[in-house]
């Protein structure tokens, strides 16, 4: 389900949807679809509304990626579980779902075998959070089969730790308690009838990694993570040296200096004593001028950094142009096509909406 508009992910979903932000260099639709079919999934259907057309352009019907892919756009939005139904006529076996903004390494393998041994018809990843007040927790009894839903419990009443995961297991007959062409959600429509029903819904616990990536401050966390081995995934280019890939077309100045984990895209330029210190991802077509320092930070494709910049901890999106000495600072995060003059100093947190021009000292939007 990839149909979501991003809202929490702004500004770096005004002009692109959430299945297409890059994740080290590649979309994040193609991690998952990397992810699917090392456990032998590779009939995928993607539900799309927000920005349609991008994902159908680069993917394709998936023969480059080795799967077959299926569209279905709504207009307007289904809700989770209305996305589902809509796409029935696909679905005559039992059938894994996944929310669009979630980076994991559970066991899918393990996870179905689990569901088909309890004879479950609607089976629920669970993860364990720090803090389950802001999420719906999900109580199971000794078998893991589901007792109730708790929706954001108060921390004095909290007797779980464990959550919904966005990752689920349907028998296609449940599909029949949706109603077709209508707003309705697995979280509070289709999951609690099954349970008035007395129908077997199971959770299936896991510790493996899982994160949610619908913030900038998850976003960026999710980079940190995997460049830095938390995660296990593939990275596009040559091997330059240790935690260094590096894909063609690229020239790096002999004085620069590249601290790994780092990966830098095809056709950028890094410029004499720039430093790049990881973990870091830099995307194709990127200039970074000479003196420059980006430390602990995500840049898209086709930016140029003027000579002297400075980037901490921070996501800078794609076609951004930064003049010379400008210090974009902790936790900032620059939309699409955004121009920043030279001398700058961005506020920590700061967030730049697209097109914006920030000639300005003060903080461009909070």
């Amino acid at each position: 389900m990839v149909g979501g508009e991003g809202t929490r992910l702004r500004p770096l979903t005004f002009n692109t949807p959430k299945s297409m932000v890059p994740i080290a260099n590649r979309p994040c639709l193609e991690h998952m679809t990397e992810y699917l079919k090392g456990h032998g999934i590779d009939d995928i259907i993607l539900t799309l509304c927000y920005l349609p057309d991008r994902t159908q352009r680069y993917f394709g019907d998936g023969s480059n990626l080795g799967i077959k892919l299926t569209y279905a756009v709504e207009d307007p939005p289904l809700g989770t579980a209305g996305a589902v139904k809509n796409v029935a006529e696909y679905l005559d076996e039992t059938f894994f779902v996944f929310n669009g903004d979630i980076f994991t390494d559970i066991d899918l393998t393990a996870m179905m075998e689990f569901h088909r041994q309890q004879g479950s018809k609607a089976t629920i990843a669970l993860t364990p959070v720090e803090d389950p007040t802001v999420y719906g927790v999900v109580e199971i009894n000794a078998e893991g089969r589901v007792q109730c839903f708790i929706e954001k419990p108060r921390r004095d009443s909290v007797t779980t730790n464990m959550i919904n995961a966005g990752a689920y297991i349907l028998a296609p007959e449940v599909l029949s308690h949706i109603p077709k062409g209508l707003s309705f959600t697995f979280e509070q429509g289709l999951f609690p009838l099954l349970l008035e029903r007395g129908d077997p819904v199971y959770g299936y616990q896991s510790d493996a990694y899982w994160i949610d990536i619908g913030t900038p401050e998850k976003y960026l966390k999710l980079h940190h993570d995997l460049l830095t081995g938390r995660i296990t995934r593939s990275f596009p280019g040559e091997r330059a040296g240790a935690g260094i890939w590096v894909e063609e077309g690229s020239d790096i100045h002999p004085n620069a200096e590249l601290e790994g984990p780092v990966v830098i895209g095809r056709n950028c330029f890094i410029g004499s004593r720039a430093r790049v210190k990881g973990p870091c991802a830099i995307g194709q077509d990127c200039r970074v001028g000479a003196d420059s320092l980006i430390e602990r930070s995500v840049v898209w494709q086709n930016t140029h950094l003027g000579q002297g910049v400075s980037l901490k901890n921070c996501v800078i999106a794609e076609n951004v142009v930064i003049g010379e000495r400008t210090q974009v600072r902790e936790g900032c995060v620059l939309g699409s096509n955004v121009i920043v003059g030279s001398n700058q100093r961005i506020a920590q947190g700061t967030k730049v909406w697209p097109e914006e021009i920030h000639s300005s000292p003060k903080p461009t939007r909070r």
